[in-house]
């Protein structure tokens, strides 16, 4: 084999780079490159927000032309990865980082492409909201299928509420523009609670199937990898889904709801600040006393973006309930967000050259 063939190999192998290797997670880097936009956007930090957005939607684009590709030309490998539940909730990375986008836009005062990708991320949502649970579990060749559940269940929540986000975003935003029409604001409003109670409740059977597939089956320390920490960042966005329903204006539907959505943001982030040392501590235990290599790995781009969203989630309800603590931690915490980004960062830059490098 030339060092060519090996090079393209290597690739195609730890990064995904082939349209017929893509993983069906690929849209992760979207996800967590756009929340810590969002991130910096909060925090004050105008020029690196854009930055990093319209990096998000570099990685949208290229992975996007991908994953048409691959549709097209590999439609084999990807009936494949719908009917393996330990690779299929992937697919909803393509929904939330749609969404997320749609959000950053949002928080720049660009409604049309926000309302675009609403529209798109919607679409998705119901194509593969429906779809892939019935591709995973019941046309699934993995027996038991508990067997094949991981850390990318959580995802289905994330999309849901990624959904929920984005249109409460737009629902604030749009009375303030002239593309306000109040049965939009009303559709918006609508989609926001129904998606956010939708997501807690994928979120709850999502926690049910991890439980089982621990209890019933071996999982090990290589079994604990970073799309774990979307235990955390499910969390993280259904709070930011609930603090941006608050911020909506007054209709019977939310006058009806806001003590619930409030009450129930407050608790989502005391349990969401209770698993972060308990993901440290699973990372320490998995890397330092069980010795797996801690390299770089694409899957890395899912504990970035809990992350991440822990910090927009703490600003966004430390300011919705009035309450500067968790608004300082959330400002606080962005610098950890932006540090861990930027370290995953260069350790896939650094990977891929050593990759490409590599004889």
């Amino acid at each position: 084999m030339s060092t060519v063939d090996r090079n393209l190999t290597g690739l195609h192998r730890r990064w995904g780079l082939s349209p017929s290797t893509l993983a069906p997670g690929c849209f992760a880097s979207v996800m967590a490159t756009g929340i810590v936009s969002i991130g910096a956007e909060l925090a004050g930090w105008h020029l690196l927000s854009v930055g990093l957005l319209w990096l998000a939607v570099a990685l949208y684009v290229f992975f996007t032309v991908l994953t048409v590709v691959r549709v097209l030309r590999y439609p084999d490998a990807v009936r494949a990865d719908l009917h393996d539940p330990s690779r299929a909730f992937g697919f909803f990375t393509a929904v939330a980082g749609t969404n997320i986008l749609g959000t950053g836009f949002v928080g720049l005062g660009m409604i049309p492409p926000a309302l675009s990708l609403f529209i798109l991320g919607g679409l998705l949502w119901l194509v593969l909201g429906y779809g892939i649970p019935f591709t995973a579990i019941l046309g699934s060749h993995t027996r038991p299928v508990p067997a094949g559940v991981n850390g990318t269940w959580l995802v289905w929540a994330v999309a849901a509420q990624s959904v929920a986000v984005v249109a409460a975003s737009l629902g604030i935003e749009l009375p303030n523009t002239s593309d306000s029409a109040p049965g939009l604001v009303i559709f918006l409003v609508l989609t926001a609670v129904v998606m956010s109670a939708v997501g807690l409740s994928l979120y709850i059977v999502c926690v049910i199937a991890i439980i089982v597939r621990v209890l019933r089956h071996r999982f090990g320390p290589e079994d604990l990898d970073a799309p774990y920490w979307v235990t955390m960042g499910a969390l993280a966005i259904a709070i930011v889904a609930g603090s941006r329903i608050l911020d909506l204006g007054g209709t019977p539907l939310l006058e009806a709801t806001r003590v619930l959505v409030g009450a129930s943001s407050a608790l989502l982030w005391a349990i969401a600040t209770w698993l972060v040392p308990a993901l440290v501590a699973a990372g320490i235990w998995r890397h330092a006393v069980h010795r797996v290599p801690m390299t770089y790995a694409a899957g890395l781009w899912s504990m970035v973006f809990p992350v991440g969203m822990y910090a927009v989630a703490s600003i966004y309800l430390g300011r919705s309930d009035h309450v500067p603590a968790i608004e300082w931690i959330g400002q606080h915490w962005f610098w950890v967000s932006l540090a861990v980004w930027a370290i995953v960062f260069v350790a896939m830059v650094t990977s891929f050259i050593r990759t490409v490098r590599r004889p």
